[in-house]
C-alpha cells in the first residue's frame, strides 16, 4: 500500500477540529479485548507494539473505557482502592490526607510517571467499497497520547492533549482490509499544569490522576461526507405554545480531496426538509434549516418537553443525512425535545430560569462520577430514579461531563442539567496559563458543546466555577459558544463575581458547606440563606449506615472513629467533621458509640436538609434556585451526599424528598408561619391544612385548621403559631402538620422538633464553610424521651411496579415515637440498595398507625428482613411474611 502522508495529515488536521462521530453509517465499538502495560516495562516504540503477532503475555486484560488504576483494580492487580487504607498504600502515593493530588507533581516513585500502553486488534471487511471512509473515534483520553495504527503514528502528544477533547482520525489509507489491524495508544497522565480531571475537596485523586482511555473507542465507517452533531432548536413566537419554530443545525465534513455536490435531507418531529450543498475539498461547514426558509419547520400543536413536575418530557426524533447522487454517505439520528430555555435577572438581581416561558424554581444537587471514572448504565438508571424520588428537578455537573447514557436518561426522565468547567486547579489558575492551555480549553469546550448540544435536558453552561474567567478567556469561550450555536443560557461562573464582558451572573456561591442549624436558611440575609440562586451549598456531613460503612471500613463500629474513617472525609477545610461534631455535642449530646453517633447525625441531617430546601421553596421567586452540595459521592464518603456511594439513602434523602414534594405543607423558622407550597403548574382547590403543637409531655399547646386553594407554582402562608407560645418556658415544641385534598386524601405530612430558643449565629465569624453559632439551640431533652412500644409487621407483594415490602407500624403507647426508620437488609445485616421507600425517618404520635411501602431492587434474590430503629424504641428485626401475588386484573 502506498501511503499518501499529505492526504492523511490534511484529513487529520480537519478532523481534530471537529467533534465526535457517534451515530455514523456504521459504528463498531472497540470495547473488548484490550491489553494494558506500563511503557517502563516495555522499552519499545509504537511501531514494534503495533506489529502483528506481538506477544502480550504479562499485560493486563481490560475493556475500554477504563483508566489505568480502574483496569488494575478490576484485574485484582491492586487491592480495592476504596476499602480502608488501600488507596494510601498504593505505589507512589505520598500525598497527605485531604489533599487534592491533581495539584501536586507526580511522585518520583510513582508507576504512573511512565506512559501506559493500550493495545487491541480488530478486523475490517475485505470487500470495503472504494467510496468508504474509515475513522477512529476517541471519546476521551486523559491526558496526552501517541496513537499508532499498523506501525504508523497517526497522532502525537502535541495533537492529543486534553481530558475533555474528542478525537476523530481518518485512517482509511492505513487499514488492512480483511486482515488483523493493530491499534495502540500510549497515554500519559496530566501534570499539575494541565487541564486534567480533578476532585477538588470532594475526595482523594487516584494516583494515576485518572490517566488512560476513559471514553469510548469506535471504528466508524462512512462515505466521503460525514454528518455530525445534529441539533433542533425551538423558539415559541407567543405564550400560547401552540406553534414551535424549529431551527436545525448539522456539521458537515468533506473528507475527499475534490469538491462534492450533494443533498442534505432530514426530518424533525416527522417534518421533512432538504437543501442542496456543495463542499470544497476537506471543507467543514455548518448547514442550517430555519423555519423562515423552510415553513414546514413551523410545527403546530407540538408535544412539548417539560422538566419533572412541570409536565411530560416528550421526545421527538431528528435525522439528518447527506447523499451524493442519491447514495447516502452518512446519517445521524438523535432524540430532541421541543422546548425553549431562557433566563433573566429578577428585580433583586437573581438568575431566574424559564422553560417554555414558565418560571421554574431550580432544586437540585451536585453530581460526581465514580473516582475511577467507571460507568454502568444500570447504576445510572438507579440514580436517576433516586433523583426523581426525591422530587429534585436538576443535577449540576462541575467538570464531570459524563457519558451519553447519562444525558439520554436526563432527557427521558425530565431532569435538567447544569454543566460547566471545574474549579480549583489549572482550570482556574489563569495567570499561569500557557498558550497550549487556552488552545486545549477552547478545543475541549467546542468538542463538548457539539457532543451535547442537542439534549433537551441541558439548562445552562457555566464558563467558570468558583471564579469567572478573565476577559480574554471568557471572550474565547463565548466565541466558541456562538460558533457552535449553543442554544441555552451561558453564565460566566457559579459565583456572584461580575465580569467586564457579561456583567452580573445572577447567582451566588457563598456557602455554607458545613453544618448550620435549620433556622440558618431562613434568617441569613447575606450569605447562603434562601434568597437568589445558590449554585452549591450544604449543611455538610452525611454519615453512612453501618451496613454501608462495613463495605469500606475494616472498623465500621470503632469509637472514637479511627484514622481510617478520616480518609473518607473531605479535603481542604473538610478533613475533619469538627463543626458538625461540636454542634452535635452542644445541641443534642456527646455520643458514646458509633451507633449513637450515626443516629444523632442522621437526625441532624434530616432537620437541616429539609429546612434548606423548604426555605428556598417558601421564598420563590425571591429565591430562584438551590443546588445541594452534593447529590452523590465519587467514592465511599462521610460528607456531602443525599444517598451514599452504595446508593443507600439516609435521613437527608428523605428530608429532601419531603421538602420538595409536589404539594407540601411546611413550618417557617423565621416567623413561625405555616406555608403551603405548590410545585406543580396546576391549581389545587379544596385543600385542608392543619397544625397541632405539643410539648415534650405531649400536651397540646395549639391547633388550627384552614381550607384553602393553592395556585399553580405558588407559596402561600396559611396561618402562624402564636408568638406568645415561644415566650413560654417550653424547651421543645413538636409541630405536626397535615395537608389533605377535598376528598380527605393525605397529600403532605410534616413533623418538626423546634427549640424554644433558636440558635444565635456569630455572623462576623462567617467564612466560606459556614456560620458558627454564638449560642447553640438546646435539643438535649430529646435524649431522654420516654420509651415507646411500636408493633411492626411486614409482608412482600408482587405488584406491577415490582416486589413491594409493606411495613405496618402501630404506636400502642401514650408517648411519641421519634425518628423511626426501617432498613431492609439481608438476614446477616448486609446492605440491600437502592430501596425506594414511600417515607422514612418518621414520627408516630400516640396511638397512631402507618404503613410504609418499599420497592425492592430486582436483583434481590435473598429473603430480606427489616431492621426497625428509632430514638426511643427497642430495635426490632422483622421477617416479612411469605410473598403473595397481587392481582393486576385483565
Amino acid at each position: 500500500m502506498v501511503l499518501n502522508r499529505r492526504k492523511i495529515l490534511l484529513s487529520l488536521a480537519a478532523l481534530l477540529a471537529l467533534p465526535s462521530v457517534l451515530n455514523a453509517g456504521t459504528v463498531t465499538p472497540l470495547r473488548e479485548d484490550w491489553r494494558l502495560q506500563s511503557a517502563c516495562k516495555l522499552q519499545a516504540d509504537g511501531a514494534t507494539i503495533t506489529a502483528p503477532g506481538l506477544s502480550t503475555e504479562g499485560w493486563l486484560k481490560t475493556a475500554v473505557p477504563s483508566t489505568v488504576v480502574a483496569a488494575q483494580a478490576a484485574a485484582g492487580a491492586i487491592p480495592d482502592p476504596y476499602y480502608g487504607n488501600n488507596l494510601r498504600n498504593l505505589p507512589g502515593v505520598s500525598y497527605p490526607i485531604g489533599h487534592n493530588f491533581s495539584n501536586l507533581p507526580m511522585p518520583d516513585d510513582s508507576p504512573y510517571r511512565c506512559g501506559w500502553w493500550y493495545r487491541t486488534e480488530f478486523s475490517t471487511p475485505a470487500n470495503a467499497g472504494k467510496s468508504e471512509r474509515f475513522g477512529l473515534h476517541f471519546g476521551g483520553i486523559n491526558y496526552r497520547a501517541d496513537v499508532w495504527l499498523n506501525g504508523q503514528k497517526i497522532a502525537d502528544t502535541t495533537k492529543v492533549a486534553g481530558a475533555y477533547r474528542t478525537y476523530d482520525f481518518d485512517v482509511t489509507d492505513l487499514l488492512k482490509p480483511g486482515q488483523k489491524n493493530v491499534l495502540a495508544v500510549e497515554t500519559f497522565a496530566p501534570t499539575e499544569k494541565d487541564l486534567g480531571i480533578n476532585w477538588v475537596d470532594w475526595n482523594p485523586c487516584p494516583p494515576d490522576k485518572d490517566m488512560g482511555l476513559w471514553g469510548a473507542v469506535d471504528l466508524v465507517t462512512t462515505g466521503a461526507v460525514t454528518v455530525r452533531s445534529p441539533m433542533a432548536v425551538t423558539h415559541f413566537p407567543d405564550d400560547s405554545l401552540n406553534t414551535a419554530e424549529v431551527t436545525v443545525y448539522a456539521e458537515l465534513h468533506n473528507a475527499a480531496d475534490h469538491p462534492v455536490k450533494g443533498q442534505v435531507a432530514g426530518s424533525a418531529a416527522g417534518v421533512r426538509f432538504e437543501q442542496p450543498v456543495e463542499l470544497s475539498p476537506h471543507e467543514d461547514r455548518t448547514v442550517v434549516f430555519t423555519a423562515k426558509d423552510f415553513p414546514q419547520l413551523r410545527i403546530h400543536d407540538p408535544k412539548l418537553w417539560w422538566p419533572y413536575q412541570m409536565g411530560k418530557p416528550n421526545l421527538e426524533r431528528l435525522s439528518v443525512s447527506f447523499a451524493i447522487e442519491g447514495k447516502v454517505t452518512d446519517e445521524q439520528s438523535v432524540e430532541f425535545g421541543i422546548r425553549e430555555i431562557t433566563s433573566e435577572l429578577t428585580s433583586n438581581g437573581s438568575r431566574l430560569f424559564r422553560v417554555n416561558g414558565k418560571p421554574i424554581l431550580i432544586r437540585g444537587a451536585g453530581w460526581s462520577q465514580d473516582m475511577l471514572l467507571r460507568s454502568d448504565e444500570s447504576r445510572l438508571r438507579d440514580q436517576f430514579h433516586l433523583v426523581r424520588d426525591m422530587n429534585l428537578n436538576t443535577i449540576r455537573l462541575e467538570g464531570k461531563l459524563e457519558t451519553e447514557d447519562f444525558f439520554h436518561l436526563a432527557d427521558q426522565q425530565g431532569i435538567l442539567v447544569m454543566l460547566g468547567w471545574c474549579c480549583c486547579d489549572q482550570w482556574e489558575h489563569w495567570k499561569d496559563w500557557t498558550p497550549e492551555n487556552l488552545t486545549v480549553a477552547t478545543a475541549s469546550l467546542r468538542a463538548q458543546l457539539l457532543r451535547l448540544r442537542q439534549h433537551p435536558s441541558l439548562l445552562v453552561w457555566l464558563n467558570g466555577s468558583d471564579n469567572p474567567p478573565p476577559p480574554n478567556v471568557e471572550r474565547a469561550y463565548l466565541q466558541v459558544e456562538s460558533e457552535t450555536h449553543w442554544p441555552n443560557p451561558v453564565i460566566s461562573s457559579a459565583s456572584g463575581t461580575p465580569t467586564s464582558v457579561t456583567g452580573s451572573s445572577g447567582v451566588k456561591m457563598s456557602g455554607p458547606y458545613d453544618y448550620v442549624a435549620p433556622s440558618y436558611w431562613y434568617v441569613d440575609q447575606h450569605n447562603g440563606g434562601a434568597f437568589g440562586f445558590n449554585t452549591e451549598t450544604s449543611p455538610g456531613p452525611a454519615i453512612p449506615s453501618l451496613a454501608s460503612r462495613e463495605k469500606f471500613l475494616p472498623d465500621a463500629q470503632a469509637w472514637p472513629p479511627s484514622t481510617t474513617w478520616s480518609l473518607h472525609y473531605g479535603g481542604g477545610e473538610f478533613v475533619n467533621l469538627k463543626a458538625f461534631n461540636d454542634s452535635m455535642d452542644a445541641v443534642y449530646a456527646t455520643p458514646q458509640s458509633a451507633a449513637e453517633y450515626e443516629r444523632i447525625a442522621q437526625t441532624m441531617e434530616y432537620d437541616s436538609e429539609r429546612a434548606m430546601f423548604e426555605a428556598y421553596s417558601k421564598n420563590k421567586y425571591t429565591s430562584t434556585g438551590v443546588i445541594q452540595w452534593m447529590l452523590n459521592n465519587a467514592w465511599p464518603s462521610m460528607i456531602w451526599h443525599l444517598y451514599d456511594y452504595y446508593l443507600d439513602a439516609g435521613a437527608g434523602y428523605f428530608a429532601t424528598k419531603k421538602a420538595c414534594e409536589p404539594l407540601h405543607i411546611q413550618y417557617s423558622y423565621d416567623d413561625a408561619s405555616i406555608v403551603v407550597v405548590n410545585s406543580t403548574y396546576v391549581a389545587a382547590a379544596g385543600l385542608h391544612a392543619s397544625v397541632h403543637v405539643h410539648n415534650l409531655a405531649w400536651k397540646e399547646l395549639f391547633s388550627s385548621e384552614a381550607t384553602l386553594e393553592s395556585s399553580a407554582d405558588s407559596s402561600q402562608r396559611v396561618f402562624s403559631i402564636p408568638e406568645a407560645l415561644y415566650t413560654s418556658p417550653e424547651r421543645i415544641f413538636f409541630i405536626d402538620l397535615t395537608l389533605t385534598d377535598a376528598s380527605g386524601h393525605l397529600l403532605s405530612r410534616n413533623f418538626y422538633w423546634v427549640p424554644g430558643t433558636l440558635t444565635t449565629f456569630d455572623w462576623p465569624k462567617t467564612d466560606y464553610t459556614h456560620t458558627p453559632a454564638a449560642r447553640h439551640e438546646d435539643l438535649t431533652a430529646l435524649m431522654t424521651l420516654p420509651a415507646t412500644k411500636v408493633n411492626a409487621t411486614a409482608e412482600i407483594e408482587t405488584t406491577p411496579r415490582g416486589r413491594e415490602l409493606h411495613l405496618h407500624l402501630d404506636n400502642s403507647s401514650a408517648a411519641l415515637a421519634f425518628q423511626l426508620h426501617g432498613a431492609i437488609r439481608t438476614e446477616s445485616g448486609g446492605l440491600i440498595a437502592p430501596i425506594f421507600w414511600s417515607d422514612n425517618w418518621i414520627e408516630l404520635t400516640p396511638g397512631e398507625s402507618r404503613t410504609l411501602t418499599a420497592l425492592l431492587p430486582d436483583s434481590v434474590s435473598v429473603q430480606p428482613v427489616v431492621q426497625l430503629e428509632g430514638w426511643n424504641i427497642a430495635p426490632q428485626t422483622i421477617t416479612p411474611s411469605s410473598t403473595t401475588v397481587k392481582s393486576t386484573g385483565n
